[in-house]
């Protein structure tokens, strides 16, 4: 009797484990359907999920407002200044294949703040990250200034990154900022805040 009870475990984990290959595989066709979809489809299905991150991070302020929703689009700066605002730029710059560009900016502003003990360790980690010629998350700045960069890197102060987080801010600025202002991520959020506002 134990034998067969022994068996019929067997038997549930197999169905199990067979379940999961099913499901993986159902997963994994689906990915290859979203995939070859085009970027309005992708832009609307990433909405939601910004969407939903800004709620569950800003609980404490229920919701993000339309008023500051609409501010985003008086400057890059403004933008940057809010926690929900980067979140739903770097989405946006995930879609077009940059978020290097505000994940490095982002790593400047801390680098700015740590404090002169630990600036060599990180100094190290920015520079092989996004500076450096073959770096996984390569910042687009010139030679030169890869250079300078990497020099000032090897001995470090809280300035060591400000032309290349300048360079990178202005790119940003004059590129992606104005595309992300006229996007269907950033449009349909603002549409529908101020939607819930009115009601």
């Amino acid at each position: 009797m134990p034998g067969f009870f022994f068996s019929h475990n067997n038997m549930t984990e197999l169905n199990g484990k067979e379940d999961c290959k099913l499901a993986e595989g159902k997963v994994h066709k689906k990915k290859q359907k979203a995939f070859g979809a085009d970027l309005k489809s992708y832009l609307r299905c990433i909405v939601p999920h910004i969407e939903s991150g800004i709620k569950t991070s800003n609980s404490r302020n229920a919701m993000l407002s339309a008023e500051e929703v609409i501010q985003w689009s008086q400057s890059l700066e403004k933008l940057l200044a809010s926690q929900s605002g980067q979140g739903v730029f770097r989405e946006f710059l995930k879609s077009e294949f940059s978020e290097e560009n505000i994940e490095f900016w982002l790593a400047c502003e801390d680098y700015k703040k740590t404090k002169s003990d630990h600036l060599h360790g990180k100094a190290e980690r920015i520079y092989e990250e996004f500076v450096q010629s073959d770096a996984i998350k390569q910042i687009n700045i010139d030679y030169q200034m890869r250079e300078a960069t990497a020099k000032k890197a090897q001995d470090p102060t809280h300035s060591s990154f400000d032309e290349a987080q300048k360079t990178v801010y202005v790119l940003m600025e004059r590129d992606s900022y104005p595309r992300f202002l006229k996007s269907k991520s950033y449009l349909n959020l603002l549409n529908q805040l101020q939607t819930n506002t009115s009601k």
